[in-house]
């Protein structure tokens, strides 16, 4: 058992992805964000060092974490067989979509990477508070043998999310790693709000709920509810449509957006997010990144959303109500946009669906006045790549719809 008793709830693998190859030395600055107060025999106090330069062995790990005990009796079965399968398995996903270019459609890669990201939400400290709260298992073998069981929980939802990828090769800073690397973001959930108090955080199928994940050092993925992204003027902490997390659901491959460039700006908000939603540490390649908080530009956190940071580009995002998939043995099945069956009773809802046909628009016509003609991020439609910047006359168009609809919505940011 003692190759398997120091249990990295970050694996080492992902840890070394955030290591500048220039480095001599595989260190990170590893920011403790609560050091420990020791209190010595003579009756003195003093608290511990909050930075150290630790590399990935040392840094994210708890002795025995996920160790089940029966009396006398220990195993570590769930470190090597579940975790293990399950890292083995996500690193080559998480190498896969750091590199991911359209066309490439890795079915194997993707069904291995929603189970390591919805695993790795809740096999942190972090994470494992959040379970035994929402689960009311206080009982340590008990929860771990939960968390197996709900491990895939997250999975539909960012399912259905638009996917982007974005790029921060030209920027002078880097992304950070924490302690709890599936980091959430929504604007009306202030670190020190009601739902990020201790373990919590918003869940994601809230409408207004980002999930940023970064892939490596410069890649990061943003998963945005499609909800959101058609109607970023409504309550960000209502409940999408089919908030249901166990079922089947369909991803397109082409609807990736990719082809995003952060500037030092983005990097920096971004850090900021993942340090604040960190649960104790936090690492990085340089000192000064481990601190984004110096330089950030948004003083209030609602300002970040809207901003549109963490938006992919509405211009690249596509109208679809519905699915319908044919079978070899002529059979289909049909889905709406959020996953519902035909026998749903809100499936394909017309009263939602004229409701975010004019807030989708209005938010295309907002975006491409705040962004200019050049757009952030490409889909892949029709068998060829989306248009990388809008013709005047196309450019023209959105601008005039955002002004058209305003006078139509009746629901407006609060």
């Amino acid at each position: 058992m003692g190759n398997y008793r120091r249990h990295h709830y970050v694996p080492q693998w992902y840890q070394y992805r955030f290591l500048e190859d220039a480095q001599k030395e595989n260190k990170f600055y590893y920011l403790d964000l609560r050091p420990d107060t020791i209190k010595l025999s003579n009756g003195m106090m003093y608290t511990r060092k909050n930075l150290l330069r630790w590399g990935p062995p040392s840094c994210f790990f708890i002795d025995n974490l996920y160790t089940t005990k029966f009396r006398d009796w220990k195993s570590t079965e769930i470190e090597q067989k579940f975790f293990g399968k399950i890292d083995n398995d996500g690193r080559k996903a998480v190498e896969y979509f750091s590199k991911f270019k359209h066309p490439s459609a890795n079915k194997e890669a993707f069904h291995a990477l929603l189970p390591y990201l919805s695993t790795q939400k809740l096999r942190t400290p972090k994470g494992i508070s959040f379970l035994s709260s929402i689960t009311e298992i206080t009982d340590k073998n008990l929860l771990l043998f939960k968390m197996q069981e709900i491990h895939g929980m997250h999975c539909a939802i960012w399912t259905e999310c638009v996917w982007s990828i974005a790029d921060a090769s030209q920027s002078e800073t880097k992304f950070i790693c924490s302690d709890h690397p599936v980091t959430v973001y929504n604007q009306k959930c202030a670190p020190a709000s009601k739902r990020c108090r201790g373990a919590n955080d918003p869940v994601i199928w809230l409408n207004g709920t980002h999930t940023i994940f970064p892939l490596s050092i410069d890649k990061i993925l943003i998963l945005t509810n499609l909800s959101w992204v058609r109607n970023p003027y409504s309550n960000p902490l209502q409940e999408r449509p089919n908030a249901q997390l166990f079922r089947d659901t369909v991803f397109n491959f082409t609807d990736i957006q990719t082809g995003r460039i952060l500037d030092e700006e983005d990097v920096i908000t971004i850090n900021y997010i993942i340090k604040q939603r960190a649960f104790r540490y936090i690492a990085a390649a340089k000192n000064e990144w481990l601190y984004p908080e110096k330089r950030l530009t948004y003083n209030r956190w609602d300002e970040i959303g809207s901003s549109y940071l963490l938006m992919p580009d509405p211009r690249s995002v596509t109208f679809s109500t519905e699915i319908v998939i044919g079978y070899d043995n002529k059979t289909s099945e049909a889905f709406d946009e959020y996953g519902r069956k035909p026998w749903y009773t809100d499936y394909k809802e017309q009263k939602r669906h004229e409701n975010e046909w004019n807030t989708f628009h209005e938010f295309q016509g907002e975006y491409a006045r705040l962004n200019g003609p050049k757009r952030k991020g490409n889909a892949y439609n029709f068998s060829e790549k989306d248009q990388s910047e809008d013709s005047a006359d196309y450019h023209a168009y959105h601008l005039s719809l955002e002004q058209k609809l305003k006078s139509k919505i009746k629901t407006r940011r609060k």
